[in-house]
């Protein structure tokens, strides 16, 4: 391979790298602390924020116009001139050359379409800063801190399930089974590390490092595949909201949103609030509908389920299969309820509603009216089967770092010294050689925090000893390396002949040394739990990074060396001249 294609694929890699590194560079080093806490909040958080911000701005804007109409907009609401213009240019009016405050008002015409389009610009402001975040490198729980959530095991419903009162044995055997499945949502769901243990008789306890997201903790740990399929009863659904039109915030009960006459509803049928999620991802009640109260169909017969996309609108759906069961019965019900409305109700809300126009013998059906992340959420939960026991939240807070932060400097440091001293010594001992290990050395790293980013790994303590173990193998493998070409370089060999036979000698025994600790940190990651499978992961993603650069970055800087010397001299050692 020439020096030319290898310099290309080394820059493709460092741009790549750098792609991914962005994200994660940006959160930590450029985002302010107060717009990191907004965004790690939740959406209703996020919400509150974003209309309290359009309100003060707004208060403020007006303020100035009062003071001076004739004054210049300020840089912070060009965003605001930039609709300004464009109201103009539908006008088919001429912009101002200096946009007054004046002018953006009239433009603007009243203060709600001004706090619509402040609000508007600060909540998409915030969620990309949150979008951000979920592409980046995290914390652990040790670093960082994280969240706790307590659950609380609902015997009742496990009694339920069982059609008895659960003996001991089989209350401990459905905990730790929903330990083993909210365990297994939490990996794929991309937190890593998450500490769970039992706490007393009926409870499990939840530490998860990292800004993780209320609302979507929510929905692996309370997701339990609770979708159901009912029949939506049209005219009971037009009582009711007949009902709750006259009767405007005296209509339905607060405790189960059911009239409180009822005669409204006819037997068998309950009130369900119909939710779609507005700009913040947040569930709003749009209207009740009417649903039999009996089951068409459970969620629990649900086998698989896939994200795909609508070939014609382009948004997702959620293609599922039912076991043998699970067919027949969805047979039946849409044979019975042809021209019938079926409500898709997940945890006891209606998501979304479909007409049935014909049976539906298959066993394979799709559900519509879900975003994209609701979507694959809900997709997942349903992958990794339904929960034996239904759990609530008995308490979610915030969990600070479990090392001091003196702790964590000290680590640092240390850490800091150790990389310092290989740096010096591979400069002492192997001089001009030394600068090339350094190089290859600073890139390792570089590679390997870009590959943790790119798969939004967590960072913890453990994580950090695998990434110096890797820069200790790193210069291991350097070391092999200039070993074997200083042995050929004594020989009498021409300098660039050392180098080569040097790499072709030193690659297999590399190779094999890397090859069987990358084959021990796969196990590690597969039958590891907790501080054990970050370190292996990073480990594993070490080793890969430090045979690139050991062998392919490093031999390049010595071919480019050579060049540059006219292939005469080694610079590897003080005892070579």
């Amino acid at each position: 391979m020439s020096k030319r294609y290898r310099f290309f694929v080394i820059l493709l890699v460092l741009v790549v790298a750098g792609v991914f590194l962005y994200s994660t560079y940006n959160w930590y080093f450029r985002v302010p602390a107060d717009v990191k806490e907004i965004a790690s909040g939740s959406k209703e958080q996020i919400r509150t924020y974003a209309l309290s911000k359009a309100a003060r701005e707004l208060d403020k804007i007006k303020e100035l116009a009062v003071k001076d109409r004739a004054m210049i907009v300020p840089a912070e609401y060009d965003f605001l001139v930039d609709t300004a213009k464009a109201n103009y240019k539908l006008a088919k009016k001429t912009s101002p050359k200096e946009w007054t405050l004046d002018e953006l008002l009239k433009s603007l015409k009243t203060e709600e379409n001004t706090f619509n389009l402040l609000e508007s610009h600060y909540r998409k402001e915030i969620l990309d800063r949150k979008e951000t975040s979920k592409g980046i490198l995290q914390l652990g729980l040790d670093l960082s801190g994280g969240m706790s959530v307590l659950l609380q095991a609902d015997i009742d419903s496990l009694a339920e399930r069982l059609g008895h009162t659960p003996s001991a044995d089989e209350k401990a055997a459905a905990i730790d089974r929903a330990m083993e499945i909210l365990n297994n949502r939490i990996d794929k769901f991309g937190v890593t590390e998450p500490q769970i243990r039992r706490q007393g008789d009926d409870s499990i306890y939840i530490e998860i490092p990292g800004a993780a997201d209320p609302e979507r903790v929510n929905t692996f740990l309370m997701g339990k595949g609770s979708l159901n399929f009912h029949i939506v009863d049209d005219e009971a659904t037009a009582s009711l909201q007949q009902y709750i039109s006259e009767n405007r915030g005296k209509a339905l009960r607060p405790d189960n949103n059911q009239p409180f006459d009822p005669a409204v509803l006819p037997p068998g049928t309950v009130a369900r609030e119909f939710v779609q999620k507005d700009e913040y991802g947040i569930d709003r009640v749009q209207r009740y509908i009417a649903i039999r109260e009996e089951k068409g169909l459970d969620g629990t017969h649900i086998v698989n389920a896939q994200v795909g996309n609508d070939p014609i609108t382009g948004k997702p759906i959620i293609n599922f299969t039912l076991d043998k069961e699970g067919a027949d019965i969805f047979f039946k019900l849409t044979s019975a309820n042809t021209e019938k409305t079926m409500a898709i109700v997940l945890d006891d809300r209606v998501k979304a509603g479909a007409v049935i126009q014909e049976p539906i013998p298959s066993g394979q059906v799709r559900m519509t009216g879900f975003d994209r992340q609701e979507a694959s959420d809900l997709a997942l939960v349903l992958r990794t089967a339904a929960l034996p026991v239904d759990l609530k939240i008995d308490n979610q807070q915030a969990v600070g770092a479990s090392l001091g932060a003196d702790s964590i400097r000290v680590g640092i440091r240390a850490i800091t010294l150790g990389f310092i001293l290989v740096v010096a010594f591979m400069l002492i001992y192997y001089k001009g050689a030394g600068v090339i290990a350094n190089i290859a050395l600073f890139m390792n790293l570089y590679l390997m925090i870009a590959i943790l980013s790119a798969f939004n790994l967590t960072l913890t303590m453990t994580s950090i000893a695998g990434l110096i173990l890797t820069v200790g193998m790193a210069v291991d493998a350097n070391v092999i390396i200039f070993e074997r070409i200083k042995e050929e370089y004594r020989l009498g060999k021409t300098a660039e002949a050392s180098v080569n036979a040097g790499y072709k000698k030193a690659f297999w025994t590399i190779m094999d040394s890397n090859l069987t600790t990358f084959i021990a940190a796969i196990f590690l990651s597969q039958l590891g739990t907790g501080p054990i499978q970050g370190f292996a992961y990073t480990l594993a993603v070490g080793i890969v990074s430090s045979m690139f650069t050991a062998l392919f970055v490093s031999r390049l800087l010595f071919d480019m060396a050579l060049s540059f010397s006219g292939k005469k001299k080694l610079s590897i050692s003080w005892r070579i001249k």
